[in-house]
């Protein structure tokens, strides 16, 4: 299912929430976090990007204020919404370009972020915390890769109040960001068109540069189909989830999408290049010599990169995990004529994670990612990987020194605090804004006929559709997210060993 077939069910789904934004001003917006002000041209909308201005108050000293002389930015954007299932939500999510008076990209440092044109402003929105994507992120780069820079902020669009913002970079192809060689129009052909490039399983549409695998994922349709997991939500697979998987979805092949370079500039030769790489590297883990380091799939793939990210997913539990927003990177070959090998990351999108889930068993603490569920494909080599001794060997190594430091339940906590801290003041003009959050009566009831309706009565709420729990307060959320770590590693220890 494209995003535009995707789009359309969901502007029927968004009709039938009748979910009424509540509009707060933003007359006075005093805040210890900067503040972004927007304003546009036209309404903004998911298909293109209309022209607005942008102003960014970070003073370095004291409080910051709508009213007050921008210290970041002051000038033209280009903005459009972002997101799939997302877009049904009230706060909504943007990606940003920084632009000159003439509509051109305009690179610039904001927030301490080193200076680029795309950026994103992601609504933390379905997760109360508000902090997943971020402490996702900020993991990531604790284990040595680039993930996207954040800063917490509150956002005001054309006047109206829009709540806590994650401002972030976005994934690209840059010296300070996602840093590959530069593949140029003219490089069809030997060692120049083997990089960089920017590939991920992820939804898709016509715009994309997409090929399909040659090896089914995982669960394989062909075999009986899963049963849906507790507290998800039968042949359906989930609001998050989409396409739709079980019965009446997708099959079990796995959908590949060139990130970078974009289609409009992505040259046959190009597009060639990397399917075969791609193709030989899924294919190197059928053959029956698939563990051999010099003739199996070591050959393609960069193992600790692949033993980081198998790690850093299967902690998180993610719904989407390594099915969804999974990026892949391929850079030019070296000099030497060895053939440089794919890396597994950056990572992305992790809303759904850490218990935030009732579907792909995402709210099962003793759950495998890596098995996946009936929603999209999961790639059939991460399953395959568990199954060589050599690579969780590296595994459990890798984990027991990421346990003693990066993901030790002190540091966990010690983040969680510190970002409660932070947002004191500003989750309650968040929850001011969107008071259904917190509502534990904006669950959905079953349909006889199995699907989830709202009630229609203020209290219609798009995130119960998948949320695995509800919480009266912040300060709840937070306590559960932290007994939630709690168990889940308990449970890797149990498997992995700490």
């Amino acid at each position: 299912m494209t995003r535009k077939h995707y789009a359309n069910l969901q502007g029927l789904m968004i009709a039938a929430l009748c979910c009424f934004s509540l509009s707060l001003h933003a007359d006075g917006l005093s805040s210890n976090l900067p503040i972004i002000i927007i304003n546009t041209d036209a309404s903004i909308n998911a298909q293109a990007k209309v022209h607005g201005t942008m102003k960014v108050v970070n003073k370095a000293k004291g409080r910051n204020s709508d009213t007050d002389t921008p210290t970041d930015y002051d000038g033209h954007i280009g903005i459009k919404l972002r997101g799939n299932s997302s877009l049904s939500f009230e706060q909504k999510k943007y990606t940003i370009e920084t632009q000159d008076a003439d509509g051109n990209d305009l690179k610039v440092p904001l927030l301490g972020m080193p200076q680029e044109s795309d950026w994103v402003l992601l609504a933390p929105y379905n997760d109360i915390s508000m902090v997943r994507d971020v402490f996702a992120f900020n993991m990531w780069r604790e284990m040595g890769h680039w993930a996207p820079r954040t800063q917490m902020c509150e956002v005001v669009v054309n006047g109206d109040y829009a709540g806590v913002y994650i401002f972030c970079e976005k994934i690209k192809r840059d010296k300070e960001r996602v840093d590959l060689a530069k593949l140029k129009k003219g490089d069809v052909e030997g060692r120049e068109v083997t990089g960089g490039y920017i590939v991920r399983v992820d939804a898709y549409d016509d715009g994309d540069a997409t090929f399909k695998s040659k090896v089914k994922g995982e669960p394989n349709m062909e075999s009986p189909t899963p049963t849906a997991s507790a507290g998800g939500f039968g042949q359906f697979g989930g609001f998050g989830g989409w396409p739709w998987g079980g019965p009446m979805g997708q099959p079990s092949t796995v959908t590949w999408t060139v990130y970078h370079p974009k289609k409009e500039k992505l040259q046959p030769e190009q597009m060639a290049y990397i399917q075969d790489f791609v193709d030989r590297m899924e294919q190197s883990f059928q053959g029956d010599d698939w563990t051999n380091p010099d003739t199996g799939y070591q050959r393609y793939i960069d193992v600790p990169s692949f033993v980081d990210y198998f790690i850093h997913t299967e902690l998180s539990l993610n719904a989407d995990g390594f099915k969804r927003s999974a990026y892949f990177t391929k850079d030019k070959d070296p000099d030497d004529g060895t053939e440089a090998k794919m890396k597994a990351g950056p990572v992305w999108d992790y809303n759904l994670a850490y218990g935030n889930c009732n579907f792909c068993n995402a709210n099962d603490e003793q759950a495998w990612v890596y098995e996946g569920c009936t929603t999209n494909p999961t790639p059939a080599f991460w399953k395959k990987l568990t199954q060589d001794p050599a690579f969780m060997k590296q595994v459990r190594a890798r984990y027991a020194q990421l346990r003693r430091t990066i993901i030790s339940q002190k540091n966990i906590n010690r983040f969680l605090d510190s970002y409660a801290k932070l947002l004191s003041e500003a989750r309650e003009r968040h929850y001011a804004k969107y008071h259904n959050l917190l509502a534990s009566n904006s669950q959905p009831q079953q349909s006889n006929g199995g699907w989830p309706m709202w009630g229609f009565g203020g209290n219609a709420n798009p995130v119960a559709f998948f949320a695995a729990y509800t919480v009266a307060s912040y300060d709840e959320e937070i306590q559960t997210l932290k007994d939630w770590f709690k168990k889940r590693l308990a449970f890797l220890d149990e498997q992995w060993g700490k």
